[in-house]
């Protein structure tokens, strides 16, 4: 294992070997010490070449005997017959061998070696958008005629014809990355496989990344401790105190697994990181050229695509097996081509483009679609903004929102401290195999497969809410917008407030001041999360903001919880160098820690006498944040408005103190001169923030701040953990607990399951996102995760969050469905995590239904509307479920991420065909369920109709959605997981 400087950064060595021919297949297990591109930021990770036998004993091994594929995949004739054919027409080499490319130093000798795409002459490719360039090269480099062929080659090239097809390919992404919230169950994964390979008698060190795996720990720390000088370090010492036994799980990760690098707490949010330090644009390994890509368990791993990396999100489960050799199975997708023009307006900012775009693609459609950005508007845009643009792809709902690399991209890299050899690496390569643009020349025509266009000039200042990232309300109508949703219906924009009692203004004593707070009033203020922290333009301009108003007198009100999370320390050292830092800290805003914070519910608690003003005169209270999701329930329980805003405007609704007001006539505040001061007044112009940007953002500032990091925090260094390969599991422990999912596993998959006779456990509506099925934030007092943590002597000040214990599954399945604000159709307008089992009529907390209902022995199943999954790409969402005996879900849509988290467990997805939904069909959730789905998995295919009938006579069809072969595989192994065990147990060495 290689120890960095104090046991800081983390990544073990992986096993070593002779060099192989470039001329073999090429998995992206390959690894060397150039994986950052030479970085000179004096830390050096000494990576070697896997054997060959281990580089295949994690797909299907070529010398594997077709009985033992047999014994894998199940003794299906059909199925069986698909892979002998594989079998039979492997190639020892890469077919592709011939175009490999000698990419020449200007100075004299060579970078290395590349597939080149021009030595394909192949017109069509002239014509491919940038980012399916990037999966034909990985298609070609990884060809073995096997897990790659030449057929899924061509499909590529032909892209513009077969993409509309939805044709499915395979891709091997070049890196993993992860956060602690969906890292610590990875790693229980992992070692939990390792467990099962022991028990099936094969060798559990075959359980080991074979691609590099990057662990930023980001989500644990809380807003414990605000408007403090001493914020940053006592919210520091909380985090370790109620995460000390997951940091030390996932150190001793960092030991047990190869390829496996740990950052430290304190050092920064993971798509930041990822961006300034973590991406590479171009490998180097071995002396062979390729693009980076990743995959990653946050949803906004799209943020790395802002600097021309193919990156988006997937779940824990399909991390995993990219981790373990696996290609990941993907449909083709279609490429919204999004023509920017123009430049913004002045005082408009990058937030402002984000929720414009934002809505856009949402009314668009572009589910399951890369986005690729281009125009003359590129030029206008700096690197920090794309990557805020590309980072809310999630919201908009595309797979990649994609910007090709440019001298945009060159100038960010030499400026966040890649070596100038590294950068003129990165820019030969890319040019020599068009996959760079240049702006300064003709530009080819690409094929898109429809088109957006934007005029910069035309975006207004804006933000979104009350209760979606895209529900967009510029802000000259905000107040008119606020007073509507005030009036109307429950829903995602009403909270049906009675006309009488709208202006109610609640009084209280708050530290022995008076205090009052009404409908819209501000109690959370929060520059947080990876959208914004990471730009510049906007944290300094936040600064700006405060400082104006500092010195017009006007004050944030005490009872508004104000604070900034930064991305990396980098945003500390340009707050501070331009002097705005103190400017920011009197209204308020002092730095509470680095990681994802108000964004994802870590927003911590309200001062008593606030929380107990709301909630005791039912008041509509109101957050602010610069972050990217604002589901209600999300960022605090007792916020029901929560609006989506760029770090400027963050701090001018805090000075406001409300939500209800137009900017435009009416005053924030009264200065020290007695007069009114407006937004206007406060507001920097785009000059201003340019010129502050220049001289305070300096390169030195991200050498210094990654150098640190690889030494780790005190904290981090003195946690001692085992060297062992297999986990000891502690029985005891409410963190890290081994989950059942292979309790009396066997060789022989179990096949297809049907659905019989099941009851409905739970009936939704629209837009139920991963947060209702499986929060992430604070676990509620009378809650049955409660009961659990109590019943082990937990007591309720050390509950942390349900984020916090993503571990142990005996908590998360309590905490299944148990979000505060759940819907449930079987309640009849009752909101809250609880559900009626159906054969008693008792009212039941969703865990405990669940549980009467699998000691009855009865499956169950979830109906649902459209947008089934949405928000975080979290795989307890999907792990929940399954846990709970949940068979089968029925949707009008699914998430991406999420349907494919329902396949890797093993829950059958299936989709309401187009025009019907559960009401349309009048099902109330009463009714029993079965699916009539084959038994033999010879007779499934991809997307196929099945008939769903109920016991009062009802009968529909549904589209099941498996929606590629190696799906299929995985739902007759009863899981991606153990399918890819019994695929290790079987391989021979």
């Amino acid at each position: 294992m290689y120890k960095a400087a104090s046991f800081g950064l983390l990544r073990s060595t992986p096993l070593r070997s002779s060099p192989s021919s470039l001329f073999k297949p090429l998995a992206s297990s390959r690894i060397s010490a150039s994986l950052l591109g030479s970085r000179s930021l004096g830390f050096v990770r000494p990576l070697g070449v896997l054997s060959g036998s281990l580089r295949y004993s994690c797909g299907s091994n070529r010398r594997s005997s077709l009985g033992s594929v047999r014994a894998w995949i199940g003794e299906k004739p059909a199925v069986v017959d698909r892979f002998e054919r594989k079998f039979a027409t492997m190639a020892a080499e890469n077919p592709f061998k011939g175009i490999l490319t000698s990419l020449p130093k200007s100075g004299g000798g060579e970078f290395g070696k590349y597939f080149s795409l021009p030595a394909l002459n192949d017109p069509r490719i002239d014509k491919l958008p940038y980012s399916i360039r990037i999966l034909l090269e990985s298609a070609i480099r990884n060809c073995d005629n096997f897990q790659v062929t030449k057929n899924d080659v061509e499909k590529i090239i032909d892209w513009e014809n077969t993409a509309p097809k939805l044709v499915e390919i395979p891709f091997k992404p070049a890196r993993v990355l992860l956060q602690d919230f969906t890292g610590v169950p990875a790693v229980v994964d992992l070692a939990c496989m390792r467990d099962a390979m022991n028990k099936l008698g094969s060798d559990s060190n075959k359980i080991n990344p074979l691609v590099p795996v990057d662990l930023v720990i980001d989500h644990s720390v809380q807003v414990d401790v605000a408007k403090s000088e001493n914020a940053v370090q006592a919210n520091m010492e909380l985090e370790f105190k109620r995460n000390k036994e997951r940091f030390a799980f996932l150190k001793w990760g960092s030991t047990a697994f190869r390829n496996m690098l740990v950052v430290p707490p304190g050092s920064g949010i993971v798509h930041q990181v990822n961006l300034e330090y973590l991406g590479r644009v171009v490998f180097n390994t071995e002396g062979l050229l390729y693009p980076d890509s990743v995959v990653g368990t946050d949803s906004h791993t799209t943020m790395i695509d802002g600097l021309g990396v193919a990156g988006w999100g997937v779940g824990g489960i399909e991390a995993e097996a990219v981790m373990l050799g696996q290609p990941m199975s993907m449909v083709l997708p279609g490429v919204v081509g999004f023509k920017l023009n123009g430049k913004l307006k002045n005082g408009v900012t990058a937030t402002d483009l984000v929720l414009t775009v934002t809505q856009m693609l949402r009314k668009h459609g572009v589910v399951g679609k890369f986005v690729e950005f281009y125009g003359e508007g590129m030029g206008e845009l700096s690197l920090a903004d794309r990557a805020t643009i590309a980072n809310m792809s999630p919201e908009y709902g595309a797979t990649m929102g994609f910007f090709p690399v440019d001298h945009v991209t060159l100038q960010y890299l030499k400026l966040t401290g890649r070596s100038d050899e590294t950068v003129s690496m990165i820019e030969s390569y890319l040019r020599a195999n068009k996959m760079f643009v240049d702006y300064n020349e003709p530009q080819a025509e690409r094929v898109y497969s429809s088109y957006l266009e934007l005029n910069l000039a035309s975006v207004e200042p804006c933000i979104s809410g009350p209760k979606r990232p895209h529900d967009r309300v510029p802000l000259k109508e905000m107040k008119a917008d606020w007073h509507a949703c005030l009036d109307n219906k429950v829903g995602f924009k009403g909270f049906a407030v009675p006309k009488e009692v709208q202006d109610k203004v609640v009084k209280f004593d708050f530290d022995g001041q008076q205090a009052e707070i009404k409908h819209g009033s501000v109690v959370i203020a929060a520059i947080t999360s990876c959208t914004n922290t990471s730009n510049p333009s906007v944290m300094l301009g936040a600064g700006l903001v405060a400082k104006k108003a500092t010195m017009l007198g006007l004050q944030v009100k005490p009872w508004i919880k104000t604070s900034l999370a930064p991305g990396s320390g980098v945003v500390t050292k340009y707050l501070l160098q331009s002097g705005l830092q103190d400017y920011l800290n009197k209204q308020g805003f002092n730095i509470v820690g680095y990681g994802c914070t108000t964004c994802i519910g870590n927003s911590g608690d309200l001062h008593e006498s606030v929380g107990a003003a709301i909630s005791e005169n039912d008041i509509v209270a109101a957050a602010v944040l610069s972050g990217n999701r604002n589901f209600e329930g999300r960022v605090h329980p007792l916020t029901r408005a929560n609006y989506l805003a760029s770090p400027p405007l963050v701090v001018a609704y805090a000075l406001a103190g409300t939500v209800d007001i137009d900017f435009e006539t009416e005053p924030i505040g009264v200065g020290k001169d007695g007069k009114n001061v407006y937004l206007r007044d406060i507001w920097p112009l785009s000059e201003e923030i340019a010129e502050t940007v220049q001289s305070s953002v300096l390169p030195d500032m991200f050498k210094s701040t990654y150098e640190a990091i690889t030494k780790g925090n005190p904290m981090w260094n003195n946690l001692t953990v085992p060297a062992t390969s297999l986990y000891k599991w502690d029985s005891e422990s409410t963190y890290i607990h081994e989950p059942p999912y292979f309790k009396d596993m066997t060789m022989s998959p179990p096949g297809p399951h049907s659905v019989k006779d099941a009851y409905c456990l739970l009936n939704f509506g629209d837009s139920i996102t991963t947060d209702h099925i499986s929060p992430a934030g604070s676990i509620h007092k009378d809650s049955p995760a409660a009961r659990y943590l109590m019943e082990r002597g937990v007591d309720r000040k050390d509950f942390n969050s349900y984020g916090s214990r993503r571990g142990n599954d005996e908590v998360m399945a309590r905490g299944t469905f148990a979000n505060i604000r759940l819907v449930n159709k079987l309640l009849h307008g009752e909101v809250g995590p609880k559900t009626v089992h159906i054969p008693t009529g008792e009212k039941l907390y969703v865990f405990d239904a669940a549980m009467k209902y699998k000691t009855e022995g009865h499956n169950t199943i979830v109906l649902a509307g459209a947008e089934y999954g949405s928000g975080s790409s979290r795989d307890w969402a999907a792990k929940g479920p399954m846990l709970l005996g949940v068979k089968a879900v029925i949707a009008k849509s699914f998430e991406r991420i999420h349907r494919s988290n329902l396949v890797g467990m093993g829950i059958i997805p299936l989709c309401f065909k187009q025009g019907e939904d559960a009401d349309s069909l009048g099902l109330t959730g009463h009714e029993r369920y079965s699916i009539d789905l084959p038994t033999n998995i010879s007779d499934i295919r991809p997307g196929q109709d099945v008939t769903v009938t109920t016991d009062n006579g009802k009968s529909f069809t549904c589209t099941v959605r498996f929606d590629t072969e190696v799906e299929l595989a995985y739902f007759n192994h009863g899981g991606i997981l153990p399918f890819v065990i019994r695929n290790l147990a079987s391989s021979q060495n």
